[in-house]
């Protein structure tokens, strides 16, 4: 919109003048564009002026009249000019019509001429037809005339390459040059490399051929003067030595390039010098060269001659059975953890570096572990062989393990597949390796000699001291009851002799040597008869029995994960032998066999015997519970694959625990012999006017024999119950209830006893019940012992009270009920004093 500025001033503004372009701007807003013509229809002055001015719509309308007479011109304007436009559309429309109807006739025209051209084709055709007469209706003559060509340009090819191949053997046979092949190789590039390593395998199986004397052949003539016609050769120059000068300088160029495209990460270029190489000698020299000058094995290889120096406190871990391994040695840890960053990282390179990538990781794992891992893990089992056999035990599980998860590892993360899992390859490679590694000390029973033979020093040397005690105390007297130990102290001897020997072994280290001797309790190797041992050493210990089970569960363990599953059945049977042969028997049956014979010694002892031997049954009954829980959790189940052995085993533990059994039963059956003759000699000490006393000579209702006798017995059952409880302390207590009491029973059948005696006699039987009714009695021998209390009042009461007690008399001897039989009641109350009187004779009389 514009206002013209020209002209002299008028009352009224001009009115503004519009063209096209004022309305084909994408800005144009109708509400706008009129707002602005009202704006420039009010005079300056009166926009100004005040605001209660009267309104002059006349300024408006001349306004808004001149702006639709100007629109209405230009709609004229713009309706010519669409006209125009319609026209050339129309025009152009025609046009474009014209001309596809002509480039379709063109199509036609050039379809036709190509049927036309295929029918006569397939006219040829008709004539080639099978042996049937039908018409091969696949043949095509253009085909069949590309395939000739290509034929003619293989064949053409064929000879430039035999040409070539001819101008260079003359070359090389005449000159001792190859100046057409070099300027190849200058040429670079991975198809030159490849067709100069191709003539030159051609040119070196041509001189094998003809240049006999280069290859120290003469095929019936010295020196190679004739060739296969029988002509004399023109060769003047040595021509196995210039090809070979030729594929070294090639292969070493090749070589070259590709270790500087590996220093400069430029892996296509690798990859082309890789498969050159292959077609050139199968990739043998660059992956010698990818392998050998890798940074990882220059680096170790300086550092595989350093010492195995770990901290002498982690070797004495190692050695010593009561810590827990310390695991896998540092430096071979730093290696291995190396290792699997190194594999990761160069895996992904050798894939893009090379074409046949799975062969050239295989190469690389194959250095990596055969060289740096092996010389590692040699050095740190070396090192371990000498502190001690558990150290090297010890150190072959823990690097195993670690290795074995080295493998693992490597194996999820995939390597040349990452990040799938490895191909089915590339683990069989790892695994390989893996067992190589530890196959030589796993073969055969090498390995299970070894924890054998561990085991056997550690359990030597734990019961050194109690062997030794065993081996000094008394001995039972001759007879049969010796005999029945006899074996048992033979394994002690050889047990202590095993120790002694083994400490004086010339192949015992210095570590090993201080780790038995403190095991034993030892502070150095004493002479045997110098040895100091106590009581407590002769001792069972449960603590030392569950060292034993630790000990022998971490050989387990190591057995599990190092041995294979089919020798696993044999490898526990042999630990379960050693088990029972030094914890059966060295241990809990020399323990048994001890307390045996001091209980032997004591059936018959004139004074009172000493029971302190029989708490040793106790822990020898837990000992034997925990071992054979051990045996039949853990060892017998490791050997469910194998049924033979497995029965075995359990044949095995079932005729351990049955001689312990028996040895622990004949223990508690001459203990009860024991406290039952002694209580018989005491009885037999009671004098014969105890229970006649005269009221000046009675100091008290109860006989010294008695109080001996109750208070031997409180100590003999108190023994018995550290020893023994449940139901074999209900056995053991019952069987001597009976047999105190049928001793008590005769006893005061032999006894005259007037009044006063009466009331000892049943203070002295109630003693005796008293002390026994604290002993786990069954419910009939119970019965039996309160019957006691019964027989004492016989001696007490009157005549009346008699003959009450006489009608509830059992027949015969004394039941189960512990009723008092006819005869025996008799028999107590005609010892009494006043047996003659008339009231006893009519109550005895009435039986």
């Amino acid at each position: 919109m514009e206002r013209s500025s020209s002209g002299p001033k008028s009352l009224f503004p001009k009115a503004p003048v519009f063209t096209l372009d004022n309305f084909s701007g994408k800005d144009f807003i109708v509400r706008d564009f009129v707002d602005s013509l009202a704006e420039s229809a009010v005079p300056a002055n009166r926009r100004s002026g005040p605001a209660q001015a009267a309104f002059d719509p006349k300024p408006l309308i001349r306004t808004f009249e001149n702006a639709l007479s100007q629109l209405a011109l230009l709609g004229d304007e713009l309706q010519e000019k669409e006209s125009e436009l319609l026209s050339q559309v129309r025009r152009a429309e025609i046009q474009h019509d014209q001309t596809l109807d002509t480039l379709g006739r063109k199509l036609d025209q050039s379809m036709s001429s190509f049927e036309a051209l295929d029918v006569s084709l397939n006219a040829s055709s008709t004539n080639v037809s099978d042996t049937n007469g039908r018409s091969d209706g696949g043949g095509n003559v253009a085909v069949q005339i590309g395939e000739k060509l290509e034929e003619l340009d293989r064949k053409r090819r064929r000879a430039q390459d035999a040409h070539f191949l001819i101008q260079c053997w003359t070359e090389v046979s005449e000159t001792g040059q190859l100046t057409s092949l070099e300027d190849i190789r200058r040429q670079g590039g991975a198809e030159n490399k490849v067709r100069c390593a191709v003539i030159a395998r051609q040119l070196m199986r041509i001189s094998q051929q003809l240049d006999l004397s280069s290859w120290g052949q003469t095929n019936g003539h010295r020196n190679g003067a004739t060739n296969g016609a029988g002509s004399p050769t023109k060769t003047h120059h040595n021509t196995r030595e210039t090809l070979e000068k030729f594929c070294e300088t090639l292969e070493q160029d090749l070589l070259q390039q590709f270790n500087n495209s590996y220093r400069r990460q430029n892996f296509d270029d690798m990859m082309e010098c890789s498969k050159v190489l292959y077609d050139f000698n199968g990739g043998a020299s660059v992956i010698a060269v990818f392998v050998n000058q890798h940074q990882f094995f220059i680096d170790r290889d300086q550092l595989m001659s350093d010492e195995v120096t770990a901290d002498g406190e982690v070797w004495e871990a190692l050695a010593d059975p009561d810590s827990d391994p310390p695991g896998v040695e540092p430096s071979l840890q730093s290696l291995i953890d190396e290792v699997k960053i190194v594999m990761q990282e160069e895996s992904f390179i050798i894939k893009r570096a090379f074409p046949y990538y799975e062969t050239v990781l295989i190469k690389f794992i194959q250095r990596v572990f055969q060289q740096s891992i092996q010389q590692r893990l040699e050095k740190v089992l070396d090192k371990a062989e000498t502190i001690s056999t558990l150290a090297f035990l010890r150190s072959l599980h823990s690097s195993r393990s670690y290795i074995g998860h080295l493998i693992e590892d490597l194996k999820t993360h995939g390597l040349t597949e990452h990040p799938e899992p490895c191909s089915a390859q590339i683990s069989q490679a790892l695994e390989q390796q893996m067992d190589e590694l530890f196959v030589p000390y796993l073969v055969g029973n090498t390995y299970i000699e070894r924890e054998r033979k561990s085991l056997e020093e550690m359990y030597s040397s734990l019961l050194f001291r109690f062997t030794i005690y065993h081996s000094r105390r008394k001995k039972a007297p001759t007879g049969f009851m010796a005999s029945l130990a006899q074996q048992g102290t033979q394994l002690i001897a050889s047990a202590k002799d095993a120790y002694l020997e083994r400490l004086e072994s010339s192949d015992l280290t210095p570590t090993q040597k201080t780790v038995m001797l403190r095991v034993a309790g030892l502070k150095d190797k004493e002479d045997n008869n110098e040895i100091e041992v106590s009581e407590e050493d002769g001792a069972l210990s449960i603590a030392n029995a569950k060292r034993m089970l630790k000990w022998l569960a971490e050989s387990v363990q190591r057995t599990l994960e190092l041995g294979s599953q089919v020798e696993t059945p044999k490898d526990v049977n042999i630990l379960l032998h050693l088990l029972l042969t030094s914890m059966g028997k060295v241990y809990i049956e020399t323990a048994l066999d001890a307390a045996h014979v001091q209980a032997t010694m004591l059936e018959h002892a004139k004074a009172e015997p000493d029971l302190s031997y029989l708490p040793a049954i106790r822990p020898a009954i837990t000992v034997s519970a925990i071992m054979d829980r051990f045996i039949s959790v853990v060892l017998i189940r490791l050997a469910e694959s194998n049924t033979t052995v497995r029965k075995s085993m359990e044949a095995q533990k079932k005729m351990a625990t049955d001689s312990i059994e028996r040895k622990t039963n004949a223990v508690m059956k001459i203990s009860i012999d024991v406290i039952t003759n002694w209580t018989s000699k005491s009885l037999g000490g009671q004098k014969k006017q105890d229970f006649r006393p005269r009221d000046a000579e009675l100091e008290s209702l109860q006989t010294p024999t008695c109080l001996g006798i109750c208070t031997f017995l409180n100590r003999a059952s108190k023994h018995a119950g550290e020893a023994i409880d449940g139901q074999n302390a209900e056995k053991f207590f019952s069987e001597l209830g009976l047999a105190i009491h049928q001793l008590l029973f005769d006893h005061f059948k032999k006894f005259q006893v007037n009044a006063t005696g009466g009331l000892m006699v049943t203070q002295d039987i109630a003693k005796y019940v008293a002390t026994m009714r604290d002993w786990p009695l069954s419910k009939d021998v119970a019965a039996a012992v309160e019957l006691l209390r019964e027989i004492g009042s016989l001696f007490i009461v009157g005549p009346e009270a008699l003959r009450e007690k006489s009608r509830t008399l059992a027949p015969g001897q004394t039941g189960a009920r512990g009723k008092l039989s006819k005869g025996g009641f008799k028999a107590f109350v005609q010892r009494r004093d006043d047996a003659g009187s008339v009231g006893i004779q009519s109550v005895l009389a009435g039986l």
